[in-house]
């Protein structure tokens, strides 16, 4: 369980600091940094049992069906990227504490901060694939999130989008390809895919799964050609930059190359394609760097140069260059995060960060000098820091590679050349801001920053340099553990400071000489560079957002005119299409079995409906003759439900058709009574033509399926409708027990319509048309006598007939969907035969009341199976005896049924009880005044 506290504790370190906030940020920092501290020193105590080969796991089933476990591991790969995530987020938490601006929201900046933490500590533990892939999507959401924190800045914004855009999508490649891994080796367990590389590898797949993987590791870590989106997130707060691109975010691409190396990382095309983009990367860097004029920006770009230094590495694939890509992550993290840490100390005490503003500060802040001279040095690779040690066994590593055949010098001398960049860009960082002459005073006067804000720098600092001076020491064991994680085998390798005069000690040499000479012709490079005409990637980035924004809205617009007749004629070409290709891969359409017989009810009965059906299309210019034909239609099949041996069907059909019918009478009351022709003529025959050939090729489908035998589950319901559900009604067996969930969620939709249309219609004021179409007024008599005398004893009747419905649905056809649908009949007709006033008097309760309770004895119903420790929804049932009445059942299906029930009748007539108030007396109308009191009366 000790795995498990580690994220749970980074997810208790996300709530903190909005509810600390109020108590002062003192109290803020410490309640944020208290969590991931205790997380850290819990992931340190499993050292001992590492180095005693173990690999600590813990995995917890989630949604099996997927393959999905909230699985973690810990193995020295992980415990090296935890020791950076939490250690360094711990100082970020400290130096923000000084940075942010008093009204700035510190809660919720911490807050971000922290669920990024999480989202990092997810991706280096998690022992399963698809889990790693939720946590690599929550670091760019929550990255998102950290980027645009000044919302009110357009660049923040902008910076914002394009990295969750180029990182989400690069995320979407990434699952398609652990899908493929997946399906490769038949588990998305890390173990069993790191011991799965020969079957990998020898699948005809494996090149497309590299390349997926590839794209979402190289978009995330902005390995060209991905890396334009990494600069433009300097718009970000510089705590932000400081944990997100030196330590975390940008790592995580790096971290998944180092995971996944053992069982994709042993082919000729990972070289090449991993190391080639990675020295492409690591010079692109390096040039932008030595141009760029604001801080960050050199500090960005440098970034994507050291990440592809580390990705080449991870091509190059050997144990020594596996050995020095770890090495150099750990460097690379500390000597950058000191670095934006002092660039926003420069910016935070002397208003700036633009190098042409800024100048001899030196003399105003000596320390932060001092700070940012070494860990600029550590970057350039100057000896006796760290940045030198692994900057020295990447040049060897470059020697003894072995890629590009007759062309393998060009490896080392493409890093000696990013090694000329980074001295070059490092020596200016810090030329620029100390020691050169200042042409303006900076808006601020500079001074150095509170002593806590120091100290997380401070202590950075002071890594590069003892890790510098005492390699063996101090990275030797963290360095063993992590490499023994990616090689699967004990590595034997010694840090030294001094290992003798040979090739890389000569190639660092060059590189730091030749990069302080280009430095010094630095103002020539510039001028030279003026000749090209500058391009923005967030400028391009955006424009290319507004095209494809564009294009997409003027195809929707051809598509989506306001056409209801369009739509549905690409809807139904659609499936025309679909179904005639199906038809066509058929040898012949009749199957094996025999015909049915046809007789006289069955020919009748098509007659009425194509009648039906044809007479609501030619009349439907005409309201009240197309609802009759409708409903003819309606009728003909619930009698076909009931010819064919299904009475419930045939009952809820027709309990349906008739609300459905009171429905379209009501809302078409306020429609036009005679609607003039629309369709031209070409329409006219395009529908015609569809509407055939549709008919014919569902004609066709429907004689193939019923001429074939088809494996159906309705036997297993018809086998298991008395024993497992205690009713012998087969279809409300099925509605109240076997797929009660769907059920339940049908009645919720239904409930949660009722409600929005309850309150789209409650105060809705409508015009009543005072006359029919020829003209003639409405008669003055509202509720014709027959009506109201016939529905005073009809309404009894068919609250009787309901309850009797409802009672025997487990056994006989009925059930709770078909009485509620009764019950609402009734009331809807006291309502049309005695208006909305008079009933409304004597039905004085309200029925989004009664659709609420019915989903809420419903779910109760469901509930209640756990008080028994049976699976939600369970029902029981049981025969009891009594005197007199003899034996009967009792089942619990048939209170969810009665939930079924309320919820029917409460949304039925929400809909139609307030669709019906327009209509009342109260309605202004076009012709006359407002009804007077005698004449409401």
């Amino acid at each position: 369980m000790t795995l498990l506290w580690i994220p749970l504790l980074t997810l208790l370190g996300v709530l903190a600091p909005m509810c600390l906030e109020r108590y002062g940020r003192n109290l803020c920092s410490l309640g944020t940094a208290t969590p991931p501290a205790i997380a850290l020193l819990l992931a340190l105590n499993q050292v001992p049992a590492l180095m005693a080969g173990e690999v600590p796991r813990i995995a917890i089933s989630w949604i099996p069906q997927l393959g999905l476990d909230l699985a973690f591991r810990l193995d020295g790969l992980s415990l090296l990227f935890l020791t950076l995530i939490l250690g360094i987020g711990l100082l970020i938490i400290l130096y923000a504490r000084y940075y942010l601006a008093p009204e700035e929201p510190f809660g919720r900046f911490n807050a971000y901060l922290m669920l990024f933490m999480l989202s990092m500590v997810g991706i280096v533990m998690a022992d399963n694939l698809l889990l790693l892939w939720v946590f690599w999507e929550m670091t760019s959401l929550s990255s998102f999130l950290l980027i645009g924190f000044w919302s009110s800045q357009s660049d923040a914004r902008k910076g914002a989008r394009m990295a969750l855009t180029v990182t989400g999508a690069g995320g979407l490649a990434l699952l398609a390809g652990f899908l493929l891994i997946g399906d490769m080796v038949g588990s998305f367990n890390v173990g069993v895919v790191l011991d799965s590389a020969d079957v990998i590898l020898a699948d005809p797949r494996y090149p497309i799964m590299l390349v997926l993987v590839l794209i979402g590791a190289f978009a995330k870590s902005a390995q060209f050609p991905f890396q334009f989106w990494l600069p433009h997130a300097m718009a970000a707060p510089t705590p932000v930059s400081a944990y997100l691109h030196s330590a975390t975010m940008v790592k995580a691409g790096i971290f998944l190359l180092a995971r996944l190396h053992p069982a994709i990382g042993d082919s000729a095309m990972w070289g090449w394609l991993v190391t080639l983009t990675g020295m492409t990367t690591f010079l692109y860097g390096g040039w932008f760097a030595l141009l760029k004029t604001d801080l960050k920006g050199i500090l960005a770009f440098s970034t994507v140069s050291h990440l592809g230094l580390i990705t080449a590495l991870l091509g190059i694939g050997s144990p020594m260059a596996i050995l020095a890509a770890l090495f150099h992550i750990l460097n690379h993290a500390t000597f950058k995060a000191a670095l934006f840490m002092c660039s926003g100390i420069i910016d935070h005490e002397a208003g700036t960060r633009e190098l042409a503003k800024l100048g001899g500060l030196r003399r105003a802040m000596p320390i932060t000098a001092l700070l940012m001279s070494l860990a600029a040095a550590a970057m350039a690779g100057v000896p006796l820091l760290n940045g030198f040690l692994s900057k020295e066994m990447f040049f060897k590593e470059t020697l003894d590679a072995g890629l590009l055949g007759g062309l393998g010098w060009l490896l080392p001398l493409l890093a000696t050349l990013g090694g000329v960049l980074s001295v070059a860009y490092s020596l200016r960082l810090v030329h620029s801001v100390f020691f050169k002459p200042a042409k303006t005073a900076p808006p601020k006067h500079p001074h150095e920053p509170p002593r806590l804000m120091r100290v997380p720098v401070e202590f950075l600092v002071m890594i590069c340099v003892a890790v510098g001076l005492f390699p063996a020491v101090l990275a030797t064991g963290l360095l063993n553990l992590a490499t023994e994680a990616v090689l699967g085998r004990h590595l034997e390798f010694h840090l030294a400071i001094w290992h003798g005069v040979n090739a890389p000690l000569i190639m660092s040499l060059v590189a730091l000489g030749c990069g302080v000479a280009l430095y010094g012709v630095h103002p020539s490079i510039r001028r030279f560079v003026r000749q090209f005409a500058t391009t923005d990637a967030r400028m391009i980035f955006e424009n290319s957002i507004q095209r494809l924004v564009a294009r997409s809205q003027s195809l929707t617009e051809r598509l989506e005119n306001g056409s209801l007749q369009r739509y549905m004629s690409l809807l139904l070409g659609a499936a025309l299409l679909l179904a005639t290709l199906g038809l066509l891969e058929l040898p012949q359409l009749a199957g094996g079995m025999p015909e049915g017989e046809l007789d006289g009810v069955l020919i009748l009965g098509a007659a009425l409906l194509i009648f039906g059906a044809l007479g609501t299309v030619v009349t439907h210019r005409y309201r009240l003759v197309s609802l009759l034909m409708l409903s003819v239609v309606g009728l003909v099949v619930s009698l076909t439900f009931a010819r064919f041996s299904a009475p419930d069907l045939a009952l809820t059909q027709l309990s349906v058709e008739v609300v459905t019918m009171i429905l379209l009478m009501l809302a078409l009351f306020f429609l036009p009574q005679k609607t003039p022709r629309e369709s031209s003529a070409h329409r006219t025959i395009r529908d015609i033509a569809l509407a055939s050939a549709l008919g014919m090729v569902v004609a066709s489908l429907n004689y193939a399926v019923l001429t074939r035998e088809i494996d159906s589950i309705s036997r297993f319901f018809i086998d298991n409708s008395v024993p497992g559900g205690g009713g012998h009604n087969v279809v409300n067996v099925i509605l109240v027990d076997f797929r009660g969930f769907d059920t339940l969620g049908e009645i919720t939709v239904l409930a949660i319509a009722g409600l929005a249309i309850f309150k789209l219609l409650n105060r809705l004021r409508l015009f009543m048309p005072h006359s029919d179409a020829e003209g003639r007024v409405w008669s003055p008599d509202r509720y014709p006598m027959i009506l109201t005398s016939v529905s005073q004893w009809l309404l009894p009747l068919a609250l009787l007939v309901s309850v009797f419905i409802f009672l025997r649905g487990h056994n006989q056809p009925g059930g709770g969907f078909i009485a509620g649908l009764v019950t609402a009949v009734a009331l809807i007709l006291i309502y049309m035969a005695r208006g909305v006033e008079w009933t409304q008097s004597r039905l004085d309760f309200p029925y989004q009341l009664v659709a609420i309770g019915g989903v809420a004895v419903a779910t109760l119903t469901g509930l209640g199976s756990w008080l028994f420790g049976r699976p939600f929804l369970t029902s029981a049932f049981g025969h009891f005896k009594l005197p007199l009445i003899g034996e009967f059942e009792l089942a619990t299906a048939m209170l969810f049924d009665l939930g079924v029930y309320l919820a029917v009748v409460g949304a039925t007539l929400m809909i139609l009880a307030n669709l019906g108030k327009v209509t009342t007396p109260h309605r202004p109308t076009k012709d006359a005044q407002p009804a007077t009191s005698k004449e409401k009366s």
